[in-house]
């Protein structure tokens, strides 16, 4: 009998065993002749020597991956588990998958599209780029996707998310609470696109220190965002000159990506949507990007694609019948009290 006891320092232990110690477990099948027991950060194998060397092993390895690329997959647990290594594996399984990140519990973060994939590609070679389309095509969070890598490889040393706070229709003044109880309704998808990659620990002590900052657009005013990924959601709801401003905001190190869906503005009537217009003025420059996405883009309910599509037909139908009408109404002869009046 062999009792082996392993130091796993300097690791989060959530990262290294998974939520519900689904990868401990995984160990666990893989090795049943070896007792584990895990308490805090020290680990003990019981068993024949054979297999605890063979298991102390497969865990050097897995606190090796993890403080190496700052992330630890349930796939990548398994192809170790079979005997690759995560080192030569890695990096060309993200390439051929698509893969922009490793999320809580391993899951795999990736563009599932033709046009996801072109925003991603767009911001590995922009450092401002305009992510346009409707709802559910995944713009936020393919965004926010790229901000947690950038984060976990230390491109940035922070990620500033932001929304301009307009009410789709709704009036939420009257919310009891302080101005973040009251804000942070809008800033909830955000919020959530994190809790899918970043385990919730982790996130609210990222939060805490403001290494992820979530914020409403008129808190960035007079600030300068620098070494930071910075995404503006929900753009179309920008005014000309808050997205001004927020663009002029942008640190010599910084990147950024605006999303927006031209199709849901919840602006006044009368109000132009700064994306529109930015696009227009901003969209040739070198260095700005844009990926216009579509409704094959959708990935959420199979029924959101064919709404986006019936409502854009309708649309399109009304348009044409309004244009029908006016020119019907710029042919209509004077009336017959100005015939009248001609012939007096």
């Amino acid at each position: 009998m062999s009792e082996i006891l392993l130091n796993v320092d300097n690791v989060e232990l959530v990262d290294l065993f998974g939520e519900n110690n689904v990868k401990l477990n995984l160990l666990r099948k893989a090795f049943p002749e070896v007792k584990i027991v895990a308490r805090g950060s020290q680990i003990k194998l019981l068993g024949e020597k054979k297999y605890t060397q063979n298991l102390k092993g497969k865990i050097e390895m897995m606190v090796k991956t993890l403080k190496e690329f700052d992330e630890l997959s349930i796939e990548t647990v398994k192809d170790l588990l079979n005997g690759a290594n995560p080192f030569a594996t890695r990096l060309s399984k993200r390439t051929s998958e698509n893969i922009i990140v490793y999320g809580t519990g391993g899951k795999q973060i990736k563009a599932q599209t033709r046009n996801q994939k072109l925003l991603v590609d767009s911001a590995d070679e922009n450092d401002i780029v305009f992510a346009v389309g409707p709802a559910g095509t995944g713009k936020t969070y393919t965004a926010v996707a790229l901000a947690v890598r950038a984060l976990k490889n230390k491109v940035v040393k922070k990620i500033i998310m932001t929304r301009p706070a307009v009410e789709a229709g709704e009036n939420l003044g009257f919310l009891p609470g302080d101005l973040k109880d009251k804000v942070d309704p809008y800033l909830r998808p955000l919020y959530d696109a994190l809790d899918d990659m970043i385990p919730s620990d982790k996130l609210e002590h990222l939060i805490t220190t403001r290494v992820i900052e979530v914020a409403p657009l008129a808190f960035m005013r007079g600030r300068t965002l620098d070494n930071a990924f910075v995404i503006m959601d929900e753009a179309q709801n920008c005014t000309t000159t808050q997205l001004k401003m927020f663009l002029t905001r942008l640190g010599p190190s910084a990147k950024c990506i605006v999303t927006g869906d031209l199709s849901q503005i919840d602006l006044p009537r009368h109000v132009t949507s700064g994306l529109k217009r930015s696009l227009d003025i901003l969209g040739k420059l070198e260095g700005i990007g844009v990926a216009r996405l579509t409704p094959d883009d959708v990935v959420r309910h199979r029924l959101v694609k064919e709404i986006i599509i019936a409502y854009n037909e309708n649309d399109a139908k009304m348009k044409e019948e309004r244009e029908a009408n006016r020119i019907g109404e710029n042919k209509k002869p004077d009336s017959a009290d100005g015939l009248g009046m001609v012939n007096k």
